[in-house]
């Protein structure tokens, strides 16, 4: 963790980019009325965020707490989602097709990386050195990816720690934020000498500015779906582990043969992951247990059917290869936004384009998926997944740009602007148990006689008489309530962690 401003760059280095995750450094000057921007520039004391000021002759610097806000409440929704959904299942993630409140957090926080990238790589000076540390900032992000999510990890319940090589699961969600920073900073550095300063006026010149952005993503678009689409999904069988089941050891094979398959057995999305990965590389746990094929209690768990068929205890990575390079869409409609804020200098004009495009986007998704062209799908990162979620993200951002920047009600959302400075801490020590684990590590005579267990069954679950309740309670009390109050302390002491 690091005291004061410096969040972009270590000592007295120019913020050419910074973390998905963490606070973007941007100041906008404003005297002449043009609003000239500037991104990881100067010492300390200039690194803040974009301003958001209407009138241009007063010269001010603050920061748009509402990306701040945003990033808290992706990260609120996480711990929410991950530490409550087992309580409440249908807040958790959509067993196959369709979208819950768990399936917003992925495409949210892709959507934040974007215009992050957007601030951060304003200003270019030096080429190779910012190609330099969005790579080094890349490689940390994969290796907190595997260090958290790999196996290596076992927080919060299980105090050992270690994994078996021949298991362990590559991809995850920091790998995936990784990809996507990668590509879309990249795109954005390269292009740096070909971007205009200035954007004519014209409802699609902000997108002709920034083409180059767009073709990305067209051709990312294009890879997904002919790839989705005209790949052949041969046959596959797999070895089911779970000690102490009856399934134990037993082997399973999926018949396939097939092209084009948007089904859990024999998509594309899948077989790429089997072949790139393999199968004992995967994420064991797949939703898609609670479909209703697999249990007569979907969408909640419950026991599996007797005539279920046999991919339902197979793996399946929702942060595989394939979804991933799809989800870099995500990450190219975020720093459009980003683009926007940057050269649009009212509170109306920014707002129009964010809103018109965003319930545009979210119409468009809903559009393919009731007319089954193309289900919106979290685990698949389908276009129609893509368009409602980024949609939803545009209009949820420009709701708390109106609400905190423009009309100042900023109190109501301290917390989430506190969670959202140090997103990465709170991620890795809540979201991922790691502090729980920690706290678990202090036990009384057997691990499960710990504090954490101590306060969510006598604080909570024996008060409310509930297990479900008490749950739900301990989470925005005791994890979420707990972290916002840590990270406005974290705040008022200057102190954020980065990568």
């Amino acid at each position: 963790m690091e005291k004061g401003q410096d969040i972009a760059a270590s000592g007295g280095e120019k913020g050419s980019e910074q973390h998905a995750i963490d606070v973007v450094p941007v100041e906008v000057e404003h005297g002449d009325g043009k609003g000239v921007v500037h991104a990881g520039a100067g010492d300390d004391t200039e690194k803040e965020r974009l301003v958001v000021v209407e009138e241009p002759q007063k010269k001010k610097s603050t920061r748009v707490a509402a990306l701040d806000a945003f990033r808290g409440l992706t990260i609120v929704l996480m711990v929410l989602v991950d530490d409550a959904g087992g309580a409440y299942e249908r807040m958790d993630h959509s067993p196959w097709n369709g979208c819950t409140l768990a399936d917003f957090v992925m495409p949210f926080f892709l959507f934040i990386v974007g215009v992050a990238i957007a601030f951060a790589m304003k200003r270019v000076p030096n080429m190779g050195a910012a190609v330099k540390k969005v790579s080094v900032r890349t490689l940390k992000m994969l290796f907190w990816g595997l260090l958290l999510q790999g196996g290596y990890s076992h927080a919060p319940d299980d105090l050992a720690y270690g994994v078996d090589m021949k298991v362990i699961r590559w991809c995850g969600i920091l790998q995936r934020i990784a990809l996507v920073y990668f590509v879309v900073a990249l795109i954005e550095v390269f292009t740096i000498k070909v971007r205009p300063v200035t954007v004519r006026s014209g409802p699609y010149a902000i997108f002709h500015a920034y083409q180059w952005q767009w073709l990305g993503g067209f051709i990312v678009f294009v890879v997904y779906m002919v790839t989705t689409f005209s790949l052949y999904v041969p046959d596959w069988s797999y070895v089911y582990h779970l000690d102490g089941d009856v399934n134990d050891g037993k082997r399973f094979t999926v018949q396939c043969g097939v092209r084009g398959h948007l089904d859990p057995a024999c998509n594309a999305v899948g077989h790429v992951d089997r072949v790139v990965w393999g199968i004992n590389h995967l994420y064991s746990q797949p939703v898609w247990i609670r479909t209703k094929d697999c249990t007569f209690s979907s969408p909640e768990s419950g026991p599996l059917r007797a005539d279920a068929p046999s991919w339902c205890l197979a793996p399946f990575d929702p942060e595989g290869l394939l979804s991933s390079i799809s989800s870099i869409l995500s990450g190219t409609i975020g720093i459009h936004y980003g683009h926007v804020l940057i050269h649009f200098k009212t509170h109306k004009e920014r707002l129009k384009h964010w809103l018109s495009m965003g319930f545009s986007l979210l119409l468009l998704g809903i559009l393919l998926h009731f007319t089954k062209a193309i289900p919106i799908n979290k685990q698949l990162y389908s276009i129609s997944y893509v368009c409602f979620t980024a949609g939803a993200a545009g209009i949820v951002l420009s709701a708390f740009y109106m609400l905190i920047d423009v009309w100042g009600l900023r109190v109501p959302f301290l917390f989430l602007e506190w969670i959202g400075m140090n997103a990465m801490l709170v991620y890795v020590l809540a979201a991922q148990g790691i502090f729980a684990a920690f706290v678990n590590g202090w036990y009384y005579e057997s691990q499960d006689k710990t504090l954490v267990n101590w306060i969510q069954k006598h604080v909570f679950v024996n008060v409310w008489h509930s297990e479900r309740l008490g749950t739900l309670l301990y989470v925005i009390f005791g994890e979420i309530l707990f972290w916002g109050v840590v990270s406005g302390i974290l705040h008022k002491l200057g102190i954020y962690w980065k990568l």
